[in-house]
């Protein structure tokens, strides 16, 4: 027996399990705010590990109390979680988010108050000190005893336009701005009003513009000044955008979408900036400095401070601006410069009690800067900054060794102070002296409040697989892989799966149970799985990430093969002759890489979402690593697998959204067009209707079920 089990087919295996609960994110806590007073914690969370319908919680830090805030159920009128704004869908898409009810929230500094929306609706809640009654809040539709608990909440409903998005409270938490359309619009007992926007079809005020939100971390296009008297207001101009078009080929009588595709070389929208008093009068920001100042990063506008924006040139080097609101001047604060690239950092830069906190490359690692001054130590590398504690301390989540994120504490003299670390990967939120640690580990994941240790209850579903990685490091680049066998293998030898991402931005090789939960479903239909992190990946310091500059082929596929050869010398479960390899995104762009040019060692691959052509993928990622394909003529050539089609002599199965518009289907239709010319058979599996994250349970299971049924083809094996 080779240890493979036949519960991946049964009717709850994990294959529908996994669709059902949303990749086992149902039930589980998430967007978690603290209060700056430490009075309160808020986080989003369904009933059930099948419910993807979230609702807003609170918790007492001091006691671990929690009481239910708004339940979508109990809004007024007819909620169906359903009839979504199109700003909202592809908001959601930009974010990956594949949840309903609540999604997102916007709430004062001390989360007394809150807005959201639901299904275009904008809903302001009250929300109680834990043991205190709220006092309420007026407004049309209110609604009392919103919640469970001794003190429940109070919620309105404002008026609108029945297509909000993106709502944010004013300081004060009488108002609300949210976007409708191609306007900025304000809403509180006053009534509802346009603010500015409306008039050009190609502008739009107030929302964030496509390589903003899927590239750059920036979802939101305004925000308040902290006397609530204006707000900084983004202006999206995509009237030189190239314009494409996604269809829906299963309706022919549905007319195309067009979208504005800022691809490769091509021009980008042109993003301005304004702040905009409550009677609509504007005064543009001159934040551009010159021509070559294309990205509007970042926005912030602290309460005691001024507004600073966040500015990075086409080709990546980055400006931090301080704003004068009355008259739109800009002076520069800090200018960040590197040979290759900036990478943008959560969190940063943040600017508190005239301090300025960068993360930058320093001695060949991501350090925690504080006006200039290295301060976190060499080989700490910083993923991301999470807050500012009283005394200055910088909260963090970094890395020591790459497989584990630890949140460290940092002060301005450098003394190190690790708050939760270990084995795992975490995420933090901080506030008032309280801290929410977010754990995951192979064991499973958990969500704590400190001090005191209160845990915030999870009701994610417990998966069917329990991953077992093997981990190791192997090759002359230390490269960090894991292996994963059947349950109970026998240690007979194996047809191997590699199953990366591969690529920039993500990182698979961590110890916590999420990154292997289909890897170890894989494994235990018959496989010896290898996930293993190249060059490019995040976590071994700037050098690395870095390495793919010029080439995003070749030293990525490189790593692939050394990490898979290094593992088979020491593992002879191994069965070199029996290689396929699958993955999605960049993974799949990788995965089809890897049998048109090593078909020496790769015997079939799974292509999902794959760009094929890098000159149709956009501009902020593509020309970080690429550069401009008019002047890099040369990096674009080698890395397009459409002109290596004829190359292909091995099972090659793509697989499309013919909804995407992240990687839009043409990838994946040139790609197979010219493997046709060049007469090299292949599969394409169109996927009508979905979009890159897959988010239907029904495509999403199914999919695994086709992948295991073509490695099982393509390899030669039995059921």
């Amino acid at each position: 027996m080779n240890g493979r089990t036949s519960e991946g087919l049964s009717p709850e295996g994990f294959p529908r399990q996994h669709a059902r609960t949303r990749r086992f994110t149902c039930g589980a806590p998430r967007d978690v705010a603290v209060a700056d007073d430490g009075s309160r914690v808020l986080f989003l969370r369904s009933g059930s590990g099948d419910d993807p319908v979230n609702a807003l919680w609170l918790l007492c830090p001091s006691t671990g109390e929690e009481s239910l805030v708004v339940d979508p159920s109990s809004l007024p009128g007819a909620v169906d979680h359903g009839d979504l704004p199109a700003a909202e869908l592809a908001r959601r898409e930009r974010v990956r988010e594949s949840a309903s009810g609540i999604v997102a929230y916007d709430a004062l500094a001390d989360l007394s108050r809150a807005c959201f929306a639901v299904d275009g609706r904008v809903f302001l809640v009250e929300i109680p000190t834990p043991g205190v009654p709220a006092a309420g809040v007026a407004g049309a539709g209110d609604v009392a005893g919103v919640g469970s608990g001794p003190s429940p909440a109070r919620i309105v409903e404002l008026p609108s336009s029945g297509d909000a998005f993106d709502p944010r409270l004013s300081p004060d938490g009488s108002a609300v701005a949210y976007v409708s359309g191609s306007s900025l619009r304000i809403t509180g007992s006053g009534g509802d009003r346009r603010l500015v926007g409306g008039s050009t079809p190609t502008v739009s005020w107030g929302s964030a513009e496509f390589i903003a939100a899927e590239e750059m971390g920036r979802s939101r296009g305004h925000w308040w000044s902290p006397d609530g008297s204006r707000l900084l207001v983004a202006r999206v101009d995509t009237v030189d955008v190239s314009e494409w078009w996604i269809s829906s080929p299963v309706d022919p009588s549905a007319p195309p979408k067009a979208i504005r595709y800022p691809a490769a070389g091509s021009t980008n929208a042109t993003v301005g900036l304004s702040v905009v008093d409550l009677d609509g009068t504007t005064t543009d920001v001159d934040w551009h400095v010159d021509a070559t100042f294309e990205y509007l990063a970042g926005v912030a506008w602290p309460t005691g401070g001024v507004p600073t924006v966040v500015a990075q040139t086409r080709d990546q080097r980055t400006l931090v601006l301080e704003v004068d609101p009355s008259s739109g001047a800009t002076t520069e604060r800090t200018r960040i410069v590197d040979d290759h690239w900036v990478d943008l950092v959560p969190g940063t830069p943040r600017l508190d009690g005239g301090a300025i906190f960068t993360v930058e490359s320093r001695d060949g690692t991501n350090r925690l800067v504080v006006d200039g001054v290295a301060v976190s130590s060499d080989g700490l590398q910083v993923r991301s900054v999470a807050g500012i504690a009283g005394d200055g301390a910088v909260v963090v989540l970094a890395s020591g060794d790459p497989l584990d994120v630890e949140v460290v504490r940092i002060s301005r003299d450098g003394a190190t102070e690790v708050v939760a670390g270990g084995e795992g990967v975490r995420s933090v939120a901080v506030g008032g002296g309280v801290v929410v640690v977010s754990t995951a580990t192979l064991e499973g994941s958990s969500m704590v409040v400190l001090p005191g240790g209160h845990v915030i209850a999870s009701h994610a579903e417990e998966p069917v697989v329990r991953p077992q990685p093997t981990f190791h490091v192997v090759g002359d680049r230390s490269l960090r892989a894991a292996v994963l066998v059947p349950d109970r293998h026998d240690g007979s030898r194996l047809p191997v799966l590699l199953d990366p991402y591969g690529g920039p931005h993500g990182q698979r090789v961590q110890r916590a149970r999420g990154q292997f939960l289909t890897s170890q479903w894989f494994a235990d239909q018959g496989f010896a799985v290898v996930v293993a992190d190249g060059r490019g990946t995040p976590g071994r310091g700037p050098a690395w990430e870095r390495a793919v500059g010029g080439d995003l082929a070749a030293p990525t596929l490189d790593d692939q093969v050394d990490a898979l050869h290094g593992l088979a010398a020491l593992d002879d479960r191994l069965d070199l002759d029996r290689v396929a390899i699958r993955g999605w995104s960049f993974g799949g762009y990788l995965a089809a890489l890897a049998v048109l040019r090593r078909p020496d060692v790769f015997h079939a691959a799974i292509a999902g979402a794959p760009v094929t052509d890098w000159r149709l993928y956009d501009t902020h990622y593509t020309e970080r690593y690429l550069g401009d394909p008019a002047s890099q003529v040369g990096n674009y050539a080698r890395t397009d697998l459409c002109a290596q089609a004829a190359l292909l002599e091995r099972p090659l199965l793509l697989i499309h959204g013919l909804a995407d518009d992240n990687v839009v289907a043409a990838h994946t239709l040139q790609f197979s067009r010219a493997l046709l010319e060049a007469g090299r058979p292949h599969r394409v599996l169109p996927l009508s209707g979905v979009t890159h994250m897959t988010p239907q349970p029904e495509v999403a299971e199914n999919l695994l079920l086709v992948q295991l049924e073509f490695l099982r083809e393509a390899l030669g094996t039995t059921n």
